[in-house]
């Protein structure tokens, strides 16, 4: 790790973006990555770009926040979603992939180019020289972390992230079940409903709030836990009908069974092309393995159902990046380094790649003596580029895109979906107005 190349620490979503954009810029980048040798709790492949809690990418369409963070990722030549496109399976309007075969491509592709050199080891202190880019992620080894925050005297914010559990399709008992999209967008087959009735949730909802956690070794009983990924049974005890406005929502779909909306459902969604296994959506949790099949076992479609692989919970490590960072994801008093992905407090598996876009392209700047790439605020990567360096932030909590983090559209457009459209077209034309400005450095 010198200074003729560029290192990028960590082959998460985010450390092959950036690796990615650095080399497709004509230099060379060591990407350091400690699996296989080493591994987080949460981690159980081998492979780069690993998909941890579900196989969602999230809305496609571009007046969603999530599907214009996308075209703004595709205006940027992201390699994660060429990737994505071609590992796809069907999820109503969301994009989501088969993610053995999405990271199998990704470490492929990103393996295969010339100038990109993978090095297999952990890294406990960064660089003493050389542009760094740290993609480590929010489940960074301790020793890197414990560096980091020396290094900085920045204080790190830590909590707790729930991954949902996955169940065979050949287990899931379609007798009490259905294929439908909410509101019938996408294909009816895209998910499987598994509605109950009052007097099926009222039981099941006893059982999940008086279910058995598993222990959190060496925290307290009550973590901090970050609202996009709250386990369902924490979620659960804000009040009985918390679910069913949740996770459990019933709108938007009838039963043909009965011919009525259900009082409570829950969505499966495919995991793999050949839907041989689907993802409980919103149920992430940290009940124990037996505890989990008990309760969920409780919703009549799954009274039998068989886990590939049971919900857990792991510890998510952030720095301060308010604090730390400048817009362009450089740290403030050491330009020469760049954080990116979820350890920066950007939260999300697209947010965490674009953050990586970004401080890819800023590195090979800061590579070539030229001015870093930032968007303005009134488009998605710009805004979460400003949310988490605003240094004016006191309560600093992980940011989703949105687009409440985008400035208000004047005169104001009552109806939603017509504001969310001009807000994405208003964000779309002032990129590409960006991207033209400097098109050398995003086009060589």
């Amino acid at each position: 790790m010198s200074g003729e190349c560029i290192t990028v620490i960590g082959a998460g979503l985010a450390g092959c973006e950036a690796a990615w954009q650095i080399a497709e810029r004509g230099i060379s980048v060591n990407l350091v990555e400690m699996k296989p040798n080493k591994k987080s709790a949460a981690h159980k492949s081998d492979m780069f770009a690993e998909l941890v809690c579900s196989n969602s990418l999230k809305a496609n369409r571009v007046n969603s926040a999530a599907g214009l963070l996308k075209q703004e990722m595709r205006n940027l030549s992201s390699l994660l979603l060429v990737v994505a496109d071609l590992c796809s399976v069907p999820a109503g309007g969301a994009l989501s992939v088969d993610r053995n075969k999405f990271s199998e491509l990704v470490t492929e592709r990103v393996s295969d180019h010339p100038l990109i050199n993978i090095i297999h080891e952990e890294v406990s202190e960064l660089p003493d020289d050389g542009i760094v880019v740290v993609a480590t992620g929010p489940l960074t080894s301790d020793s890197l972390s414990e560096h980091i925050e020396k290094r900085y005297s920045s204080e790190h914010l830590s909590f707790y992230d729930a991954a949902a559990p996955i169940v065979t399709a050949e287990s899931i008992d379609m007798s009490c079940a259905f294929f439908a999209s909410r509101y019938g967008k996408g294909e009816q087959t895209d998910y499987i409903n598994c509605p109950m009735n009052k007097e099926e949730y009222e039981r099941f909802y006893s059982a999940l709030i008086s279910a058995e956690r598993a222990k959190l070794h060496g925290v307290d009983l009550q973590p901090n836990v970050y609202e996009g990924c709250m386990p369902v049974e924490i979620m659960a005890m804000r009040g009985e009908n918390t679910l069913r406005f949740g996770p459990m929502k019933p709108v938007g779909l009838v039963n043909p069974q009965t011919g009525h909306r259900p009082w409570a459902n829950l969505q499966l969604r495919k995991e793999s092309v050949a839907a041989e296994l689907y993802n409980l959506v919103g149920f992430q949790t940290n009940l124990k393995f037996g505890e989990q099949k008990r309760v969920f076992g409780l919703i009549p479609a799954l009274r039998n159902a068989e886990y590939a692989r049971y919900g857990v919970m792991h510890r998510n490590t952030f720095i301060n990046s308010p604090k730390l960072l400048s817009a362009d994801f450089s740290v403030r008093s050491e330009p020469r380094i760049f954080f990116a992905g979820q350890i920066t407090g950007v939260e999300g598996y697209m947010e965490s790649a674009g953050s990586g876009i970004l401080a890819g392209i800023n590195a090979a700047m800061r590579y070539r003596g030229r001015e870093s790439l930032v968007f303005e605020r009134d488009t998605m990567l710009g805004a979460l580029s400003a949310y988490i360096s605003d240094s004016y932030t006191e309560n600093f909590q992980p940011m989703g895109a949105n687009f409440g983090i985008l400035p208000p559209i004047e005169p104001k457009i009552r109806d939603k979906q017509e504001r969310y459209a001009a807000v994405a077209e208003r964000a779309l034309r002032s990129q590409e107005r960006t991207i033209q400005e400097r098109s050398l450095i995003v086009s060589e």
